[in-house]
């Protein structure tokens, strides 16, 4: 279609769309209401389903619904609807249930500012629901990557049968860029796995932990089980202690033994640079420019932007941190990533942050003051 004028929200739906979504349902809140709008829009005249639901929490059920009979599933909300959806995402995590969930951020804590932005659900997404399983976020900086993105969260989501984030936020979802979709290079579409005619199903059959089970929709030819209790491989409950430890060392080896092939990173690493400026979501634009700007007065800085934040990955940080002495980590919150990256600093790396919420961006000047780089 060549060159586009598009916003955040809606090269996410195009992305859903191209991964072949056929099932939305969500509730309007700002700054993702233009995502329930388009897929309203827009699903029908692809053959799929669209409904606003009564609230979040209709919503998240409505998809957890759709995804378990076959449905490629997406719903959107921000920040107070994802304190909604958190008793429903830890049933997906629970059942294995493929779905893409979109957060647009906005600032907060509760109601904050409606109309403006922040990155502030950083953790909040990592450690949403009860138990502390793994998930995977996944945090484009641009429109282009808003569609790439949801495309490929879609992808993931299939592939290791589990809820996939993606974590925008109102700057990036509201804000209209001029964009070619088509020359986006994207992989080849996943599917799920299906069980053979031969064997017998079970919903959570595997052999070795990080196996992704084969997926059997409700309303076939097969039994399908599904509880949100404790259960076995069947989904029939257990309280053999056994049992549940070997169901949750599933949970969490399907995601962490494919943190590298999840791992997403734009990496600009220069030779001899001590500093290292480590970002993502829109923050990464402005710590582009920092860079740049860094580099220009002689400066030898390395840049790593993240577009998966969890699984973290880790290799790809540890790499472009070899052989700095200070790793600068921009954010619109008060923290939130650093602590990721704290965590995995060798002795004697200095990690600083740049941080500020009051619902404007982050800019090159303040991380190149703040950072030290001025």
């Amino acid at each position: 279609m060549g060159l586009e004028f598009l916003e955040g929200n809606e090269a996410v739906v195009r992305g859903a769309l191209r991964a072949k979504c056929d099932f939305f349902a969500g509730y309007p809140i700002t700054p993702s209401s233009t995502i329930l709008q388009s897929m309203l829009e827009l699903l029908p005249q692809a053959g799929g389903i669209g409904i606003q639901a009564e609230d979040e929490i209709a919503s998240i059920g409505f998809c957890i619904g759709a995804a378990m009979a076959g449905r490629k599933v997406l719903t959107a909300t921000s920040g107070p609807g994802i304190s909604l959806y958190s008793e429903n995402i830890g049933l997906a995590i629970m059942g294995e249930t493929p779905m893409v969930i979109v957060n647009v951020q906005r600032q907060g804590p509760a109601t904050g500012s409606a109309t403006k932005g922040a990155e502030g659900d950083i953790q909040f997404t990592r450690w949403v629901t009860s138990g502390g399983l793994p998930v995977i976020v996944l945090s484009p900086a641009t429109v282009g990557e808003s569609y790439e993105l949801a495309y490929r969260a879609f992808n993931l989501a299939e592939q290791y049968r589990v809820p996939v984030f993606l974590l925008t936020n109102k700057e990036i979802g509201m804000t209209r860029e001029s964009v070619d979709l088509d020359a986006i290079a994207l992989p080849p579409l996943v599917e799920r796995k299906r069980p053979d005619g031969t064997q017998d199903y079970l919903p959570h059959d595997f052999e070795t932990a990080s196996d992704v089970p084969a997926f059997s929709d409700f309303g076939g030819d097969r039994i399908a089980r599904y509880t949100t209790s404790t259960h076995d491989k069947g989904a029939y409950l257990t309280a053999s202690p056994a049992v549940i430890q070997e169901m949750i060392d599933h949970y969490t080896a399907k995601v962490d033994e494919a943190a590298d092939d999840i791992a997403l990173v734009r990496e600009d690493c220069q030779d001899e640079a001590e500093i290292l400026v480590l970002s993502y979501g829109v923050t990464s634009r402005s710590a582009d420019v920092a860079v740049r700007q860094a580099r220009a007065k002689g400066v030898k800085v390395s840049a790593l932007v993240l577009q998966t934040l969890y699984p973290v990955p880790a290799k790809a940080i540890a790499r472009a941190m070899a052989g700095v002495r200070k790793v600068i980590v921009p954010e619109m919150n008060m923290g939130q990533y650093r602590l990721e990256v704290e965590r995995l600093a060798p002795a004697g790396v200095e990690v600083v942050g740049v941080n500020k919420m009051d619902t404007t961006l982050v800019s090159p000047g303040e991380i190149l003051e703040q950072g030290g780089l001025s």
